[in-house]
């Protein structure tokens, strides 16, 4: 496992303590947690994108979709349960799950639902007034003063 030591960064710079949370989480994950549900995320525009996962076999109940601080977290608990059935194949999995997606900064979940087994979340940024870019209307004349330096 390895470690990424940040703290010579904390001289330079104040909160950057999230970014090393999102990298030690994303180091310590194993690659068979990641894997399901399958997932896609797409592009829809440059300021819309939309979270399609896949849910089989799971019901809107079964479904949780929470927003802790930054964290967009989807979990699954399914109720079907064939205690009694005798499979051939069992290929579909029906257990629980819990999926985190790290939101940047501006990014809004608008709404989620479910179609055909996929449960969609679009996702939107949202950047307020202050901080889009703006111009400055440049203004000509003699709008600035003048300070004459006067011999002692």
């Amino acid at each position: 496992m390895r470690n990424i030591d940040l703290s010579p960064l904390h001289r330079f710079a104040v909160g950057f303590d999230r970014m090393q949370r999102q990298m030690d989480q994303a180091l310590s994950m194993d690659e068979a947690s990641q894997s399901y549900p399958p997932y896609n995320i797409e592009a829809i525009s440059e300021d819309a994108y939309r979270i399609t996962m896949a849910v089989a076999g799971f019901a809107e109940d079964d479904l949780d979709v929470n927003i802790k601080e930054d964290t967009l977290v989807i979990t699954g608990k399914s109720s079907n349960t064939n205690e009694g059935a005798t499979y051939l194949h069992h290929g579909i999995a029906g257990r629980s799950f819990e999926r985190r997606f790290e939101l940047a900064d501006h990014i809004k979940v608008i709404g989620a639902s479910m179609e055909n087994g996929l449960l969609n979340i679009d996702l939107e940024r949202q950047i307020p007034e202050e901080k889009k870019p703006r111009s400055i209307k440049i203004k000509a004349g003699t709008g600035a003063t003048r300070i004459e330096s006067k011999a002692a």
